[in-house]
């Protein structure tokens, strides 16, 4: 069975997850051919290995705070917080604190 996505004109709630954040899963909101919205939900100490995404990429932390490690440097981003990257740059990702993250992929036409 497919995973249900986001359709044109719905509302998504992207607000912080709260005492929610324990229990929720990474998924995806919105998935298009031309850009992809995850909402990533991470434990502290969990670590996504350096990696290169297909397009531009933003990453909004929306809860929590996350280490963003690209172009040479470490960044921490904490709620309110955003970055972005240009296609192909390797990356990682660690957790700092229990956070959930926007990640937008802009895919190659």
């Amino acid at each position: 069975m497919a995973i249900p996505h986001a359709n044109p004109g719905d509302v998504i709630d992207v607000r912080p997850l709260g005492s929610e954040l324990a229990s929720t899963k990474t998924h995806t909101l919105v998935k298009t051919d031309k850009f992809e919205v995850v909402r990533l939900v991470m434990a502290a100490g969990k670590e996504i290995a350096e990696h290169k995404a297909p397009g531009a990429i933003t990453v909004q932390c929306l809860e929590g705070k996350i280490a963003f490690t690209a172009l040479g440097k470490t960044e921490e981003l904490a709620a309110g917080q955003m970055l972005y990257l240009t296609a192909g740059e390797p990356h990682s990702v660690r957790c700092i604190e229990d956070a959930s993250f926007l990640l937008t992929i802009l895919l190659k036409p």
